[in-house]
């Protein structure tokens, strides 16, 4: 019987990947080649998704870039950027660069997401006065659980009584935090109530 070749570091490196993160903890954008738009799209998306899920650490691969101009890969250059817009955001706590052509990254838990501060070139988008109108397409049991973090939000905060103009403008303000991250999956009111219910136990075990 001829002796077994030994795989070659790639190969484990590959192998250890898989065995670390799995198909679903993993996004290789490598595969179908797309452009840097339509990357930071799928990867933003996937992104938010895993946050709600709590996958905790996740693989992204973007390729090297050997073959584009310069050798320099704009997907891997956008996923940067726009990775770091996702820590400032809270939907990423931490990204380290695992090989030349892929990133690892921790999600941060729901909590910082709907905590984070907003950017300073949005300050006067967020000192308008909340429109509740936003909520009207959220159904029953999702209103209810909006409003039960609401509150959960503000006793974190030391609010007293709470007027009910106060918690309707607090679950405008936790809607516009979580709604990017449930508005693509299948069932966004589905997506929507398993968010909340994670954010609801991180205040709890806080």
């Amino acid at each position: 019987m001829p002796p077994t070749r030994p795989k070659s570091p790639i190969a484990l490196l590959q192998a250890f990947d898989e065995a670390r993160f799995g198909v679903r903890r993993t996004l290789n954008l490598r595969l179908h080649l797309p452009t840097a738009t339509q990357a930071v799209s799928r990867a933003e998306a996937w992104l938010r998704e895993l946050q709600v899920a709590k996958a905790g650490e996740v693989l992204v691969i973007t390729g090297r870039g050997n073959r584009s101009p310069g050798g320099v890969s704009t997907v891997r250059t956008a996923i940067e950027r726009r990775l770091a817009v996702l820590r400032r955001q809270g939907v990423v706590r931490a990204v380290r660069e695992h090989t030349p052509g892929s990133f690892v990254v921790t999600l941060a838990p729901i909590s910082a997401l709907v905590n984070a501060a907003p950017r300073a070139r949005h300050a006067a988008e967020h000192a308008r006065a909340p429109d509740p109108a936003v909520l009207a397409g959220i159904s029953r049991s999702g209103r209810t659980a909006l409003r039960a973090l609401a509150v959960r939000s503000l006793e974190e905060l030391g609010a007293g009584a709470l007027a009910e103009r106060v918690v309707v403008d607090e679950m405008v303000r936790l809607y516009g935090r979580l709604s990017a991250s449930v508005r693509d999956a299948a069932s966004p009111d589905a997506a929507l109530l398993a968010a909340i219910a994670a954010a609801l136990d991180e205040l709890d075990a806080s």
